[in-house]
């Protein structure tokens, strides 16, 4: 950390790092958090309800914490939403030793006012996390090349219930919303109604598959997988 940082984060520097604050913090709580460490500043803890980070800001006191669903991997792929921000590392683990735990999250809003549970945080704990994502990128300006594709594939039964997530141009459908390794497709479209698929982690050909096929071309290749 440099000096601004030591001035603005005493209690972390003191305890060696986020990652050891947090620890001690959690022991101190009578609780476990597990933090490891990421490629940034921050701390990466795994959840039942994805991935937390917990980001410490530069220009205030202020410890950023994100959720993310992962891609391949942490930076790719994947979809990631704030869920809020305190100054109190008191507080910052308890919160997110309860986000953990599985403890609802109606119960989390009341107990720590400083997270911001939105409605997508909110249909993880329905169980719906699916659907609205496809509302999102059915709804989202910036897809807007993509709703063609989306709409064709959202409009079958089966795959409707696959996670969808867009990453250069290209929409991937995953089975497993939280695991980023399980089985999923990527289609793109690079002309109208012409398709390239890659069914698999990275690496996969791309192969062009006739319109007509498309819909039973991709649950083949997710059932196989």
């Amino acid at each position: 950390m440099d000096t601004h940082r030591k001035d603005l984060y005493p209690d972390v520097t003191a305890a060696g790092g986020l990652v050891s604050a947090m620890k001690e913090t959690a022991k101190l709580r009578r609780g476990e958090i597990w933090p490891e460490p990421s490629t940034t500043d921050g701390i990466i803890i795994r959840t039942a309800r994805g991935l937390v980070s917990v980001v410490p800001a530069t220009e205030e006191r202020l410890f950023r914490v994100r959720v993310h669903i992962p891609g391949f991997t942490w930076d790719i792929s994947g979809f990631t939403w704030e869920i809020g921000s305190t100054d109190d590392l008191r507080l910052l683990v308890e919160a997110v030793a309860a986000w953990r735990e599985g403890v609802p999250f109606d119960e989390l809003a009341a107990r720590f006012t400083f997270l911001e549970l939105d409605e997508f945080a909110r249909a993880l704990e329905r169980g719906e996390p699916t659907s609205s994502q496809w509302a999102n990128l059915l709804s989202a300006e910036f897809h807007r090349r993509q709703w063609n594709l989306l709409r064709r594939l959202h409009a079958d039964e089966v795959l409707r219930h696959m996670f969808p997530v867009i990453s250069h141009g290209a929409v991937r459908l995953r089975v497993d919303l939280f695991d980023g390794a399980s089985r999923q497709v990527r289609v793109y479209e690079p002309d109208e109604e012409r398709y390239e698929v890659c069914a698999g982690l990275p690496g996969a050909d791309w192969v062009e598959v006739p319109t007509g096929d498309l819909i039973a071309y991709l649950r083949a290749a997710l059932n196989e997988q």
